[in-house]
């Protein structure tokens, strides 16, 4: 394997290691308190966090493999209720998600870009907020949309740049690896990630030709 792509993969790792801290963290932490305390209703209390952050774990690992990794079988399409799922799992109760993709499935380059974008919108959407996320085949091609509107939404200019392809391969960090991946998939494609945001809103698009 080229060295470039072993650097991008440990990028990715970087990425995922970092999600994945938090709730991990929590479950420890969990853990710990259980160890200790007697109190019945503290230990409740124990058990809630256990839950959350037991749930919030498996909901981002089950996102990260579509995402990311091979999961979803060895075929060329992903259903989309698998695909609806994933996004289910790193979403929190803030955010509403508006499902507009009408067809069963999608191909697995269409479905990750559509995760990732999703991704994208949901790390923008520091308070939550409406996800809005559409897709549909068009002729030859597939139009797939994310539209997030919040308050507090902040797009990272890396993360713009990232998109759009307008990041040289050295400038790619743990950060923008993911938004990376999702230009490089559209453009191998034969298409692009479009972007667009403004105050409250973020818009994300994707043209592939099939």
């Amino acid at each position: 394997m080229p060295s470039d792509q072993i650097n991008f993969a440990s990028l990715l790792c970087s990425r995922l290691c970092h999600d994945l801290l938090s709730p991990v963290g929590a479950l420890n932490n969990g853990l710990e308190l259980m160890a200790d305390e007697k109190d019945p209703a503290m230990r409740e209390r124990c058990f809630d966090l256990l839950e959350q952050s037991a749930r919030a774990s498996a909901g981002k690992l089950k996102f990260f493999r579509l995402a990311f990794g091979s999961a979803g079988g060895f075929g060329e399409q992903i259903s989309a209720e698998e695909i609806r799922a994933a996004i289910d799992g790193i979403i929190n109760d803030r955010t509403t998600l508006g499902w507009m993709v009408g067809d069963a499935s999608l191909p697995k380059a269409a479905a990750k870009i559509l995760l990732n974008l999703a991704l994208v919108a949901v790390d923008a959407m520091v308070r939550g907020g409406q996800l809005d996320i559409g897709a549909e085949a068009r002729g030859e091609g597939i139009e797939i949309v994310v539209r997030g509107t919040g308050e507090r939404l902040t797009l990272d200019s890396e993360i713009r740049r990232a998109l759009q392809g307008k990041l040289g391969e050295g400038e790619v960090t743990s950060r923008t690896a993911a938004a990376w991946m999702t230009h490089s998939l559209a453009q191998a494609g034969g298409g692009a990630v479009l972007v667009e945001s403004g105050e409250g809103m973020v818009v994300l698009g994707a043209t592939l030709v099939a």
